[in-house]
């Protein structure tokens, strides 16, 4: 059975598939405009924003592979220990072989995305929380293997002196390189979306037996989902490498894997820019907070718990729990 033709009928098993948007076009010019144009005239002169922002576009991109993971149906909190895989390919490729930055980004992802295969083959067969909690336990076993890595990743000294790129000089040029990056990561993964491979996926999240019913290969859809998810993690990791021009085995903890899924909590699962909204939110509001540092966890704890509270599907479904509050109140 072909892909389309798979596509066509999962769409009619899940009621006519993902729910787009009228003018992506429009929509994807004005996320462009507003991350590579609006936001750097804001914050031309300011290097402290500038850099915070583009941490959260970083965090954003590597949020956006976990929700990939989401749209079929498992909670990755694996994101983590890619992210650090990345960072030591770019690292160990520019400081001992010479690679250029630019050269080693995309072997970082390549890389990461090997290993998810390698571990996605096995784990993916998992559902529900055993899949969530091996995935958690990745991150572990990912410190401590670089941990342990001896003089290959120069164990808990980390790999230090980084080269930056001459054109991540300043912090404008950093925080567009990751504006760039997380707009074509949102092109990415919407295009997975709307096209029959994110049909098959909800299907999959709906119900894998039905999905199976349909003739779809449903492993290999889990892997490729998981894959993609593992490679964008790694680029993450390798573009903090470079910004922060270093890189440690506690780098990257299960507090970071977990953050990265509470981003597209937060954001909201339904929407493909939910992890965006999620992790530019809390990164910024974080950052508010530190003026009464005392108090900072607290209330950005207390924050988050009134969120998924009062919007349990994520910042974005505001629109639409405010309207239901005005019918009921009309009614």
């Amino acid at each position: 059975m072909g892909l389309t033709r798979q596509g066509n009928s999962v769409n009619a098993a899940t009621g006519g598939g993902a729910r787009m948007l009228a003018h992506p076009a429009l929509g994807f010019a004005a996320l462009t405009m507003l991350f590579l144009l609006i936001l750097p005239a804001l914050f031309a002169g300011n290097g402290y924003w500038l850099t915070v922002l583009g941490n959260a576009a970083l965090l954003a991109f590597a949020s956006l592979g976990v929700w990939l993971t989401f749209s079929i149906g498992r909670i990755n909190i694996a994101q983590g220990a890619f992210a650090l895989i990345g960072g030591y390919v770019t690292a160990i490729l520019d400081t001992r072989y010479g690679f250029s930055f630019f050269a080693s980004l995309p072997l970082a992802g390549i890389i990461a995305g090997l290993v998810g295969y390698a571990v996605g083959w096995p784990i993916l067969r998992l559902k529900g929380v055993y899949f969530a909690m091996i995935t958690l336990v990745l991150t572990e076993v990912a410190t401590y293997a670089f941990l342990n890595g001896g003089s290959f990743t120069n164990a808990a000294s980390g790999i230090t002196d980084i080269p930056r790129p001459r054109l991540l000089a300043t912090s404008l040029d950093l925080y567009l390189a990751s504006a760039v990056l997380l707009v074509i990561g949102v092109v990415i993964v919407w295009r997975f979306h709307i096209s029959p491979v994110g049909a098959v996926f909800r299907a999959m999240r709906q119900g894998e037996e039905l999905a199976a019913s349909l003739g779809i290969d449903i492993a290999r859809y889990r892997l490729l989902a998981f894959v993609v998810s593992s490679g964008m993690g790694g680029i993450a990791g390798a573009m903090f490498a470079a910004v922060q021009q270093n890189v440690f085995p506690t780098s990257y903890s299960v507090n970071d894997s977990i953050n990265f899924m509470l981003y597209c909590f937060l954001g909201g699962l339904e929407w493909v820019v939910g992890p965006v909204v999620g992790s530019f939110l809390l990164v910024v509001v974080f950052q508010l907070l530190s003026a009464i540092q005392r108090f900072q966890i607290l209330l950005y704890a207390i924050l988050m718990i009134v969120v998924m509270l009062f919007l349990p599907n994520g910042i974005l479904s505001l629109p639409r729990v405010v309207s239901g509050w005005r019918n009921r109140r009309a009614a």
